[in-house]
C-alpha cells in the first residue's frame, strides 16, 4: 500500500520537472554567434536537459522493496514473538491453576488432619448409666473438645472423616455393688477391639484402656456398655471418651 502511494506522487513529481526542463531554453535569449554554433552541434548543457527522474524512481523502488521486505520480515518476526508471549501466557496461566488447585488441596488436608475430641457420659448432674438386660451403646454426651466435629454427642459414633490411624482412649467409672460390676468395650464398625472391667462391692473405682486403630473413611468407632453392668459419672467427669487422629494415610 506505501508503494501505491509514493509510485504517483513521484510520477508527478518528476513530470513537473520535465515541463520545466522543456520551457527554460524556449524562453532563454541565446547570443546570435552561439545560434550557429548551437545548430551545428549539441550545446555544452545539453546532458543537463536530459531528465533523471526516471533514474531516480527506480532508485527509489529498489528502496521502497527493500524497505517493505524488511518490514515484512519484522512482522513475521513480531508475529513469532506474538505467538510466544501467548503460549508462555497460557503455560502460566496453567501453572497458576494448577497451583491454586494445589493450595485448596492443601487446605483441606490441613482441615482433615485436624481431628480431636474428648468427651464424658453424663450431660450433668450425677448418676449411673445402667445395668440392662442387653449390650447398650454408651453416648457421651458432655463435649469437651470436638474439634473437626468427627464425634456426635447425640449418636455416640465418631466417625473417620479421612483415612488415617486414630488413638481412642476411654475410662469408666466403678461404684462399688455386690451383683453389678462395671464393663465397656470398643468397637469398630460393629467389631469388638479392647475392654475395661472394674467389680468391687464397695468403694469407689475406675477402669481405662486404650488402642489405635486403622480407619477409612466413614468407619465408624463407639462404645458398649456390657449387659448388665453400669458405669458411674457426675461433675467431675470420671467416665470419658477421647480419640485423636495421628496421621493419615
Amino acid at each position: 500500500m506505501e508503494m501505491t502511494m509514493f509510485i504517483p506522487l513521484l510520477l508527478l513529481i518528476c513530470s513537473f520537472s520535465t515541463a520545466q526542463l522543456q520551457e527554460e531554453p524556449d524562453n532563454e535569449i541565446i547570443p546570435h554567434g552561439n545560434q550557429t554554433e548551437s545548430r551545428g552541434g549539441e550545446p555544452a548543457n545539453a546532458s543537463h536537459q536530459q531528465p533523471a527522474c526516471p533514474q531516480d524512481i527506480h532508485a527509489v523502488l529498489r528502496e521502497m522493496t527493500a524497505l517493505l521486505t524488511e518490514q515484512r520480515v519484522e512482522m513475521r518476526q513480531l508475529q513469532k514473538d506474538n505467538e510466544a508471549h501467548t503460549a508462555e501466557l497460557i503455560t502460566i496461566q496453567a501453572r497458576t491453576h494448577v497451583t491454586e488447585n494445589h493450595v485448596e488441596i492443601l487446605k483441606r488436608d490441613g482441615k482433615a488432619k485436624q481431628v480431636a475430641f474428648s468427651a464424658s457420659l453424663l450431660a450433668s448432674g450425677s448418676g449411673y448409666v445402667g445395668p440392662f438386660n442387653t449390650h447398650t451403646l454408651l453416648v457421651f454426651r458432655h463435649v469437651v473438645t470436638n474439634i473437626g466435629n468427627a464425634y456426635n454427642p447425640n449418636t455416640g459414633f465418631f466417625i473417620a472423616p479421612v483415612r488415617g490411624a486414630y488413638h481412642f482412649e476411654f475410662y469408666i467409672g466403678a461404684g462399688g455393688h455386690n451383683s453389678h460390676g462395671s464393663c465397656a468395650w470398643l468397637v469398630k464398625n460393629g467389631e469388638h477391639i479392647i475392654i475395661v472391667w472394674e467389680h468391687q462391692t464397695n468403694g469407689y473405682g475406675s477402669s481405662a484402656n486404650g488402642a489405635t486403630l486403622l480407619l477409612e473413611v466413614g468407619d465408624v468407632v463407639f462404645l458398649r456398655l456390657w449387659q448388665n453392668t453400669r458405669i458411674y459419672d457426675d461433675e467431675n467427669h470420671y467416665s470419658t471418651f477421647s480419640g485423636h487422629l495421628l496421621f493419615t494415610m
